[in-house]
């Protein structure tokens, strides 16, 4: 597909727009003292968050948080020992990844859940033999 001008030009609005829309990363750097990524941004807000909450991050140490760089836009942080990034707009939303990890993530907390109905549960289904095996492919005949 050959860009035109007319493409380049609408893609250059719709990029003031989102720029517009949101507040851009002035500064970022990793707090190892809370142990926080904090990115500054142009509203005078700082927004930090644990690596473990975001995609890509969940594994880093903190010397792989260090040389973060933020995108020319703004709107984007970089790490490039990790080759992640974040989106500020995706940050400022809630997301700190995709659909599928975040939803991941809330299945997992939610799974170390625990209640007096949830224990219940669990020792009645201990004594009942727990939870049925599967049938393999050579049991069904």
């Amino acid at each position: 597909m050959d860009l035109t001008d007319t493409d380049i030009d609408a893609a250059n609005q719709r990029g003031k727009a989102r720029q517009g829309a949101f507040p851009t990363a002035l500064s970022v750097r990793y707090d190892r003292r809370i142990a926080r990524v904090v990115i500054s941004l142009s509203t005078g807000l700082d927004v930090a968050f644990a690596p473990r909450d975001a995609q890509g991050l969940e594994h880093a140490r903190p010397a792989d948080l260090l040389d973060a760089q933020i995108s020319p836009s703004g709107l984007g942080v970089y790490f490039p020992k990790l080759d992640a990034d974040i989106s500020i707009p995706g940050l400022l939303e809630g997301f700190l990844g995709s659909r599928n990890w975040m939803a991941a993530r809330m299945g997992q907390r939610g799974g170390q859940a625990t209640s007096e109905a949830k224990t219940t549960a669990a020792r009645a289904n201990g004594r009942l033999g727990g939870r049925p095996r599967k049938a393999s492919p050579t049991d069904v005949a």
